[in-house]
């Protein structure tokens, strides 16, 4: 399945030990946007960090328990996205994403998400996605509501983020109103 081609100028590509330093460069080129958000971002400090976080996401793809990938634009690393954990007794799962900086505002994490939508429902047969965003985080937010999510509340001081706790919309969507292949408005 990987890499998987979203059209001629985005790919997505399995995580591997190759991707470290390029992902490292892009994390540090984009640390004052993403720590407000992301509770990693400070203790990220080395291609061995990334590397570390590889290995993590390779140990959920032999037990069959989520994947990590690269978003690739014009040939360069720009993001990732991912699934945390598979609840497979109750058929769900969450995503979570980051995208840098200059790649944002172009509809490349809307497509991303869109082609792990249409997997995790189509072929790996599952009930429920969940996107969880801070409630300020409104580029995050606006994935979700693009992609026809229900939000189905606010998670109170949900995670401690770089020294303070940050709420989370819960967004939800169930694969019965999921139309394969296509966002909603």
């Amino acid at each position: 399945m990987f890499p998987y081609r979203l059209d001629a100028e985005i790919t997505l590509d399995l995580l591997a030990p190759r991707h470290a330093q390029e992902l490292y460069d892009v994390v540090d080129r984009n640390r004052e946007q993403l720590r407000p958000w992301m509770p990693w971002v400070d203790t990220t400090r080395s291609v061995d960090d990334i590397k570390a976080f590889i290995a993590t996401t390779l140990s959920q793809v032999a037990t069959d328990n989520g994947f990590h990938t690269a978003i690739r634009a014009h040939g360069r690393i720009v993001g990732i996205i991912g699934v945390h954990r598979i609840d497979w007794a109750n058929k769900s799962t969450s995503l979570g994403y980051w995208l840098a900086q200059d790649a944002q505002g172009k509809g490349i994490m809307t497509r991303a998400c869109t082609a792990y939508i249409d997997y995790l429902f189509g072929e790996l047969q599952l009930h429920r996605i969940e996107i969880h965003c801070a409630t300020e985080n409104l580029r995050s937010r606006a994935i979700p509501e693009r992609l026809g999510f229900a939000s189905e509340g606010i998670a109170r001081d949900a995670e401690w983020v770089n020294d303070r706790f940050v709420s989370h919309v819960v967004y939800s969507l169930l694969s019965s109103e999921w139309r394969r292949g296509s966002a909603s408005s």
